[in-house]
């Protein structure tokens, strides 16, 4: 199976601060790893293009668009949350992170590959339809289905998150009624924890199963198989979307999972099996967290590996 692999060297240029966890290291990482393992060139590299205003504008509103343009600073650095910061090249990685997802669809729905990693900066699921949160500024995830949706025709795609942590922007991008029926979001997160959110009246379209601190494998791959994967056949998505977090992992200290390599190796090939059921195996998978760099680079080789089959 041939696996595109999307990136930019921009990625490595948005810098939000010493010692912040999202750093430009954890791409450098997965790409050792990548080489470590022997799998990079049987990769196709891509490199990511900037989305257009009118991508963007799918799922995000036009006004917090332009207000994430007018705060890109041209040197320093600004805060957009206490969390989230831009430096002069944030605006463009911002961009181009949305873009990569944009380009994986047209990749996976033309058939030039069958599926496609997405090695972005910053991640997205954490942004909201109008404001930044969480290292997030463009929901990159949201904007790829959206373009799948509006862009190549599909009527149903589901997004599977299985970061650490919630994904409160794609709940609050896609829990309209206008979505019921058009997209499934699915997955685990940690719970209570941030952002504190996914438990409360989900919308119809959301089947998201907390896991408690300190669960492992056993009760994620527990949750997948009673929730997750059966919501998915049920759904029948046309294309499959993977919020691909790791930082459920045992050694990532920003969390109290402890997943290993080989959950995500097995989540993976479930949600192969499901998108060669009902999608024609088209998946399209972007990466969100992962703070622990040994960690995150075996994961996403274990990932990208059960991808290729």
């Amino acid at each position: 199976m041939t696996i595109g692999y999307i990136t930019h060297d921009v990625f490595m240029k948005h810098d939000m601060g010493q010692h912040h966890p999202e750093c430009p290291e954890r791409l450098s990482a997965i790409a050792d790893a990548l080489i470590a393992s022997g799998l990079d060139p049987l990769l196709q590299h891509h490199e990511a293009p900037r989305a257009t205003p009118e991508q963007l504008a799918r799922a995000h509103d036009p006004g917090y668009i332009e207000a994430v343009r007018d705060a890109a600073p041209q040197e320093g650095r600004v805060q957009l949350d206490p969390d989230t910061a831009m430096n002069p090249h944030s605006l463009e990685a911002a961009e181009r992170a949305a873009g990569a997802g944009v380009q994986a669809v047209d990749l996976v729905a033309g058939g030039r590959v069958a599926a496609a990693f997405c090695a972005v900066r910053p991640p997205g699921h954490h942004a909201m339809r109008s404001r930044p949160m969480g290292f997030c500024i463009f929901n990159n995830i949201a904007v790829a289905a959206l373009h799948a949706l509006e862009a190549h025709g599909l009527e149903r795609v589901a997004i599977v998150d299985f970061d650490v942590h919630h994904g409160n922007g794609t709940e609050d991008i896609f829990s309209g009624p206008s979505y019921q029926g058009r997209v499934l979001m699915t997955g685990t997160f940690q719970h209570p924890f941030y952002p504190y959110t996914g438990t409360d009246d989900p919308a119809p379209n959301m089947a998201n199963v907390p896991l408690a601190s300190g669960s492992g494998g056993a009760a994620f791959r527990s949750a997948f198989e009673s929730v997750c994967l059966p919501a998915l056949e049920r759904f029948k998505p046309q294309m499959l979307f993977i919020s691909a977090g790791f930082d459920a992992h045992v050694e990532d200290d920003m969390a109290m999972l402890r997943l290993t390599e080989a959950d995500y190796a097995w989540v993976t090939r479930a949600l192969r099996n499901i998108a060669e059921r009902h999608a024609g195996g088209r998946i399209v998978s972007m990466l969100e967290g992962g703070y622990a760099l040994s960690a995150l680079g075996r994961s996403v080789v274990a990932h990208l590996k059960a991808l290729m089959g």
